[in-house]
């Protein structure tokens, strides 16, 4: 792309964020409470309210050692999936595509709120930075969109006590395919093939597929075999997000994993990490389900 395309690329773009953003403000909706009193959230994992009731995001917030899980549509948890673990499709999709726009564009996406609760409806917000603009453009939008674009622009989610306290009634459980993400270490089922394809041994546990922020800098790769977290061995990826989930504020997790022939334990702040990065395993080596 020549900077001359590039340039008015960007300018239609300002134009259209610039559009929207004066439609927003016209509905006059601002954030129902201040940062200050909102929690900061990892994304976790996509279950499902029932047999054929609606998916739910989980986010885990570490505060109250919480697990919220916020409705979405199925579009919407695709991408998320997609997202975390760490699939690209040949073609760009919605939310890839407005991410890459962004970042092309020179715009950041820096936070996205969970602010609301309106006639039983979510209310999300982004926040939006762009070079050459002084004040952050606050768009309101789902949080399912919100969320997902997140994911790929490696925005921090913030949730509002009020939609905390709202999710404490949705009931939820885990899918056969899941995939779970906690303290920057995203997880999965083992199945045979892949464990021979690993050289894995033959021990109870879960894959290691991503790693990010304090476990990748502590040397924690995917590919590793994932054996006990504070002590207990994991049989599902819901069972590792529930024993981090349940850790004490004031203690860190411990996880064993088998790495490079040897069994090694690492010690994790359940803070959320800070948005990065994951050191991905290569395609190849996914599993059937998290390549479909």
């Amino acid at each position: 792309m020549t900077p001359i395309i590039r340039s008015r690329i960007r300018a239609c773009l300002l134009a259209c964020l610039l559009i929207l953003h004066c439609i927003a403000t016209a509905s006059a909706r601002e954030l129902a409470v201040p940062l200050e009193d909102m929690a900061e959230v990892e994304i976790a994992s996509v279950a499902v309210t029932g047999p054929s009731g609606p998916p739910v995001v989980l986010l885990r917030e570490p505060g109250e050692r919480a697990v919220i899980p916020i409705f979405v549509g199925p579009v919407e948890a695709t991408a998320i999936l997609r997202g975390l673990r760490g699939d690209r499709p040949y073609r760009p999709m919605t939310h890839e595509l407005v991410s890459t726009m962004l970042r092309d564009m020179d715009a950041r996406l820096e936070r996205v709120y969970i602010d609301d609760l309106l006639g039983g409806t979510f209310l999300g917000m982004l926040e939006l930075h762009m070079d050459g603009r002084d004040t952050p453009l606050y768009i309101d939008s789902r949080p399912s969109d919100a969320i997902a674009l997140a994911l790929y622009g490696r925005a921090t989610i913030h949730v509002s006590p009020k939609v905390m306290a709202a999710s404490r009634y949705i009931e939820y459980r885990g899918m056969d395919d899941q995939v779970v993400t906690a303290v920057g270490v995203t997880v999965t089922a083992l199945d045979d093939e892949l464990r021979e394809a690993l050289a894995l041994p033959n021990r109870p546990g879960l894959l290691v597929s991503g790693v990010s922020g304090p476990a990748r800098q502590a040397g924690l790769e995917p590919g590793a075999l994932l054996l006990a977290v504070n002590g207990k061995p994991p049989e599902t990826p819901m069972d590792f997000l529930d024993t981090v989930r349940k850790t004490p504020r004031d203690e860190d997790v411990r996880l064993r994993y088998w790495q490079g022939g040897n069994t090694h334990e690492l010690d994790i702040s359940t803070d959320v990490p800070s948005p990065r990065p994951s050191q991905r395993m290569p395609p190849g080596l996914r599993s059937p389900a998290q390549d479909a």
